[in-house]
């Protein structure tokens, strides 16, 4: 076959170019097809499963030092206890304590108040100080003052300003939970790459296209982070609000235990704080896992 031949069969596709045309290999690391997106999700659960053998190994350490009288029972109950004081808690109305479902509902209300207002007006906040200078000049200074001071010491102000039932536990949870939130997403709409941003005006976008399809999706990873942190920071907060002037709560129900120095009670308030805690981190992670899909082809190349 002359030079000529083989030239004008490569160009239409021939076995000659096993690259050409529509059978063309796909570029090296990147897999699209459903095979491989299951395979990940597979093993994804299973990453999820090994997450539970360190927590299960403290458990049972417990369980285990508890039980044999290496640790003392008036210093750390047993887990078996704990059990036992929770359905106690939950199937009892107790006259000191009420019973454990209704001081979680409170404790939970107030933390998705706190969290909604602090949140929202740090996502406000954060997109004023980050999509001009002007808004930075005017937002950021008091954002970073208000991530000095201190919660305990704002605890005697908020019962003054708000008296003593559940809107100072509300504003001191909205308060905390807003600085991490707002703090992540300044930087993630900061950390934008510019390049982007010009590519927007090259292709004609107006500013609120800049936002919505450039600026947004950038500094969702970030977002996505501070939400997680804010979270946390809510729960933190939820504790220290409920310590002082509680008449119900987990917060109250901690207090009543150090008032008749039952251990079990406090530990049981705590591990439900603890998976309440968990549990809306778990939620922003599956957001988290859903909303950045793309990462996780760059993660596992």
């Amino acid at each position: 076959m002359s030079v000529s031949t083989r030239t004008s069969a490569t160009r239409r596709g021939s076995p000659a170019d096993p690259g050409a045309g529509a059978g063309s290999l796909p570029l090296a690391g990147v897999t699209t097809s459903p095979q491989a997106r299951s395979g990940r999700g597979r093993a994804w659960r299973h990453r999820g499963w090994m997450r539970l053998i360190s927590p299960i190994a403290v458990l049972a350490l417990w369980q285990t030092l508890t039980t044999t009288g290496v640790v003392s029972q008036q210093k750390l109950p047993s887990l078996t206890t704990l059990w036992s004081t929770a359905v106690h808690l939950t199937t009892t109305n107790s006259p000191v304590y009420g019973t454990l479902q209704s001081a979680m509902a409170i404790s939970l209300e107030r933390v998705t108040i706190g969290f909604a207002i602090g949140g929202g007006c740090a996502l406000i906040l954060a997109f004023i100080a980050g999509l001009s200078r002007f808004g930075e000049n005017a937002v950021d200074p008091i954002m970073q003052a208000a991530r000095t001071l201190p919660l305990f010491g704002l605890i005697p102000v908020f019962i003054v300003w708000f008296g003593i039932g559940n809107p100072p536990k509300i504003w001191l949870i909205a308060l905390a939970a807003a600085v991490p939130l707002y703090l992540n997403t300044f930087a993630g709409i900061r950390g934008v790459d510019g390049k982007l941003a010009e590519l927007g005006q090259v292709l004609g976008l107006r500013r609120r296209e800049m936002i919505r399809d450039i600026m947004l999706p950038g500094a969702l990873p970030m977002i996505l982070v501070g939400l997680r942190q804010s979270l946390g920071v809510a729960w933190l907060a939820l504790v220290v609000a409920e310590q002082i002037n509680a008449n119900s709560g987990l917060g109250f129900m901690i207090n009543q235990g150090e008032t008749f120095l039952q251990q079990n009670v406090i530990f049981v308030a705590l591990f439900v704080y603890l998976i309440l805690g968990l549990l809306t981190d778990y939620i922003v992670r599956l957001i988290e896992r859903r909303a950045l899909t793309w990462r996780r082809g760059i993660l596992e190349t």
